[in-house]
């Protein structure tokens, strides 16, 4: 594509007004590779704001590449509880992995060796090479997008993932090769801040008089992006099977939605079920007794590509034989695994009645 702007005074106003207005973020307060890595995939699908506690508690347990690579998955998986997404931390300790067996520990500094790590994105790759190491990378993903498809008036749809390779050429051809870390930091800040999805603040814009899209009064239909498919529905039953002063708790498959995290055991219905029915269901598949079921709450949890209607019932169980992804445990023990966002609704409709 042909771009039409200034690509050095764009670099300048943009660069300028990012060292000047920039939030101050834990992540830019070091120039450690494997510390913004860490960064650039926590903030994947997930708020600054939500992000800044974690990461601070994340570099504090795990303050090397090395600390990362030999931790307890389960230890790892913990400290991200709460952050969703949790093929992202699992991907992030296999690459720091890699890096640690392949490359003694030192994060590579090209696009080619990095992008081979486990979980290493173009977008990544890209992020980290030019905040850490200041090399003139693309680093492209939905913030970036939107700016320069209004900057530059790119009408593609960015839904697609062919379009990404135009904004990709587009950003080689701009980027600042003399601070390349402020000029994809300040593209990425100015679609948090300035360049939002909807109602634009162009009158506060650094680099309105750049903006294709401002000049023709199109800002407010860019970018182009047709929308996903509607995300499937399923309805679940989660059970706290107790006994004595324990509860009964089930490990995910270490594959798939949720891996390896823990959660109350659970069933998915096709209809509403009575409490007999689970009743039935589960002494059946424990060859034992679980009786006393009784709803203690509902609740909707939305993933990116599917929603659980989730029904929370309390029971009591005697005499059952577990399988080995089971295991029974005490409200501390229970403190101490980790667990995904819909069993923590649900652990905490437990505490509220005073049950775990």
């Amino acid at each position: 594509m042909t771009i039409n702007i200034d690509k050095k005074q764009f670099q300048q106003d943009l660069i300028g007004w990012f060292l000047a207005e920039k939030r101050d973020l834990p992540w830019r307060r070091t120039a450690d590779p494997y510390q913004i890595w860490i960064s650039e995939i926590m903030l994947q699908q997930t708020r600054v704001d939500t992000v800044i506690p974690y990461y601070k508690r994340f570099v504090e347990k795990f303050p090397t590449l090395h600390d990362l690579a030999k931790a307890d998955e389960q230890v790892l998986l913990k400290e991200w509880e709460g952050l969703g997404y949790y093929s992202r931390a699992r991907n992030l300790q296999a690459g720091v992995k890699e890096v640690a067996e392949n490359y003694g520990g030192i994060v590579p500094d090209n696009r080619k060796e990095f992008s081979s790590l486990k979980g290493v994105g173009p977008y990544t790759a890209g992020a980290v090479l030019s905040i850490a190491y200041g090399i003139p990378e693309h680093a492209v993903d939905g913030n970036v997008m939107r700016v320069l498809s209004r900057i530059l008036l790119i009408e593609e749809d960015i839904a697609k993932p062919k379009t990404r390779k135009i904004f990709e050429e587009a950003v080689t051809e701009i980027i600042s090769h003399d601070d390349p870390s402020s000029f994809n930091q300040g593209l990425m800040e100015l679609g948090a801040l300035i360049c939002t999805p909807t109602s634009p603040k162009c009158l506060l814009c650094p680099v309105r008089e750049h903006c294709t899209a401002f000049h023709e009064g199109k800002q407010q239909d860019l970018p182009i992006k047709t929308k996903a498919k509607k995300n499937k529905a399923v309805q679940y039953a989660m059970v706290a099977v107790k006994s004595v002063d324990s509860v009964l708790m089930e490990q995910r498959p270490s594959a798939g939605l949720l891996a390896n995290m823990w959660q109350f055991p659970m069933l998915e219905l096709a209809k509403e079920v009575l409490p007999f029915e689970i009743e039935e269901e589960l002494s059946e598949s424990f060859s034992g007794r679980v009786d006393g079921v009784e709803k203690i709450t509902s609740f909707k949890h939305v993933f990116s590509h599917l929603t659980w209607n989730v029904d929370g019932y309390i029971a009591k169980g005697e005499n059952l034989k577990i399988p080995a992804h089971m295991k029974w445990v005490t409200a501390a023990e229970l403190d101490l695994l980790p667990i995904a966002g819909p069993v923590q609704k649900m652990k905490t409709a437990l505490q509220l009645r005073g049950d775990v």
